[in-house]
């Protein structure tokens, strides 16, 4: 098959097929898009946090994606409760044709004390809003603008579409328990399901059955103290979405190099790697500095495309800005996450 049949075959695929999410190899770094009942699951005030990822530049036109989201933690003081509000933004291009998809979804959590020293916390999250789809027919190369088996650019097509752009509403839901144990050990277990109102994602209106599949997710997460200066930090999640399994799950080992004399890191390296089940093996290093945090990963891939990617996968760079608010930093720390 030639290889301009093979680029029409994927793209009309991509219409007619059930969406499937995109996802990023330092998921923990972006906690809304793993489960929205993780925001505000974090020691601080305020977080924001970014990624961006370059995929596949190896094999053909690179897949881009970037992601900002932010939270903000406000107390409920007479039962020792909080609320997080936040957004979490993204945004992907991919393919010759740029197909594009940008969302925009604001989120509400609850976090639930549940002990009197409100340590245990039971957090219900909302999460939903716009979200944009789109491509660029002029990048499409038709089987009418081939003459004598040569692509001529200035040939018109007779190929016409309904659209070339949609939008549509995304909502999603998640439930959280965070815990601890120990003197300074921390853990927690999610459940959170995306796209709960299946939204119809077709480029031809006449076609309503394509749509989005529900995603369902199970996250976990736990923080381990080796001494006082250092830790072992696990995470995992599990995502179902129509016929498809995913399971991504690492580990990261930080040191202190420097610490302030409140026993807090200031200055802290992470070592350490994830493994997305059959896809990737991704080494990872981060670097914390003050409220500051920057990590650098990058997929090698082992799929069944390694042949052609030589084990090139992808480039990804995340940074985040945690802080506390000075009238009130004790007692936002009580929503504690498994990150110290």
């Amino acid at each position: 098959m030639r290889w301009w049949l093979c680029t029409i075959a994927i793209f009309f695929l991509i219409l007619s097929g059930n969406g499937q999410d995109y996802t990023f190899s330092q998921f923990n770094e972006l906690p809304l898009m793993r489960n929205p009942a993780l925001a505000g699951v974090f020691n601080g005030d305020m977080r924001i946090s970014g990624a961006w990822r370059n995929q596949w530049q190896s094999v053909t036109t690179p897949f881009q994606t970037g992601a900002l989201s932010a939270e903000f933690k406000f107390p409920v003081r007479e039962w020792n409760d909080w609320v997080t509000v936040g957004l979490q933004a993204t945004y992907d291009v991919a393919g010759d044709i740029k197909l594009k998809r940008t969302q925009l979804l604001p989120v509400l959590n609850y976090h639930k004390s549940l002990s009197g020293n409100a340590d245990d916390y039971l957090s219900v999250a909302f999460m939903g809003g716009p979200v944009n789809s789109q491509f660029d027919p002029t990048k499409l190369r038709m089987d009418d603008q081939f003459i004598g088996g040569t692509y001529d650019p200035n040939m018109p097509t007779n190929q016409t579409f309904e659209r070339t752009g949609f939008n549509y509403w995304d909502a999603s839901t998640g439930i959280t328990y965070s815990s601890g144990f120990g003197e300074n050990s921390r853990y927690y277990v999610g459940l959170g399901m995306f796209h709960l109102n299946k939204p119809k994602v077709a480029f031809y209106a006449s076609n309503s059955n394509v749509y989005l599949n529900p995603k369902y997710a199970i996250n976990i997460g736990a923080t381990l103290p080796t001494s006082d200066f250092n830790r072992l930090i696990l995470y995992g999640d599990y995502f179902i979405q129509g016929g498809y399994r995913q399971f991504l799950g690492g580990a990261l080992y930080g040191t202190d190099l420097m610490q302030n004399y409140d026993d807090e890191n200031v200055f802290s390296l992470y070592f350490g790697g994830y493994y997305r089940w059959n896809d990737a093996l991704v080494p990872m290093v981060k670097m914390d500095m003050y409220d500051l945090s920057i990590g650098m990963s990058y997929d090698i891939n082992i799929s069944k495309l390694r042949s052609a990617s030589q084990l090139r996968g992808g480039f990804e760079l995340t940074a985040t800005y945690k802080t506390k608010f000075a009238h009130r930093s004790e007692e936002a720390s009580r929503v504690r996450c498994v990150w110290f």
